[in-house]
């Protein structure tokens, strides 16, 4: 069931309005212990936001690295790494010690910088498969400390295949966007100005939740079942 509806101009991300969500069920008293948003919106901050202002738990997987570790699945991944926060190191899965850490500002979030000295880097065997860097070693960008041990925990759970099945819930709100798209044609808003556009989302959020009322009562599904191209045509061969 929709219970709240929010509309926006077009260039506002979806992740800003997590919080005014929330605290709009807040006010009504609405709101839920889990939140099961897509992969596109989740922060550590955020879920640790929405956990200490609301007590809601996102389920939700948070995105891992985009390096050439992560992409080609090397093995070198941060996660292969062993992080002392005591003694202020981090080893890598061949041995090495890092030389260099650092605090600093990336893209408006504080992190850790550690990094592995050229000399342990370029004779590695893995080395080629680790890092492209050619004047110094790898280099690990670390989160303070709760926020990684939330970032890694997460990423942990993600490989669960009990968690992947608890996250599966997220299908039934992509199949009620794809219902809103069918029924109502929310892509295109039919007034100009964010009032009366509201006004639609929410006429439609109220057809919507009918429709879906109606089908729960009367046990049908929501959607048809399809037969895919291929399944056609080996029906057509078999006959």
């Amino acid at each position: 069931m929709i219970t709240h509806v929010a509309t926006t101009d077009a260039t506002v991300p979806g992740v800003k309005l997590v919080e005014p969500v929330h605290r709009a069920l807040a006010d009504r008293g609405l709101l839920p212990a889990e939140h099961y948003p897509d992969s596109g919106y989740p922060s550590a901050e955020l879920i640790v936001g929405a956990q200490a202002a609301f007590g809601i738990t996102l389920v939700t997987p948070l995105l891992t690295g985009t390096s050439r570790p992560y992409r080609e699945n090397a093995g070198c991944q941060r996660e292969a790494f062993t992080v002392d926060r005591d003694a202020r190191r981090a080893t890598c899965p061949q041995g090495a010690t890092s030389r260099y850490r650092s605090p600093a500002r990336q893209k408006g979030r504080d992190v850790i910088v550690v990094r592995f000295d050229q000399a342990d880097c370029g004779p590695c065997p893995a080395g080629a498969a680790c890092t492209n860097a050619t004047r110094w070693g790898r280099q690990l960008t670390l989160r303070p400390r709760p926020l990684q041990e939330l970032i890694d925990a997460n990423h942990a759970a993600q490989e669960d295949r009990d968690w992947r099945a608890e996250y599966a819930l997220r299908a039934g709100v992509e199949g009620t966007i794809r219902q809103a798209v069918a029924v109502t044609g929310s892509r295109r808003a039919r007034y100009r100005g964010l009032a009366k556009t509201h006004l639609e989302h929410v006429y439609s959020a109220v057809a919507l939740n009918l429709i879906r009322l109606d089908a729960w009562w009367n046990g049908q599904p929501l959607d048809r079942t399809r037969t895919s191209h291929l399944a056609r045509l080996n029906l057509t061969l078999a006959a």
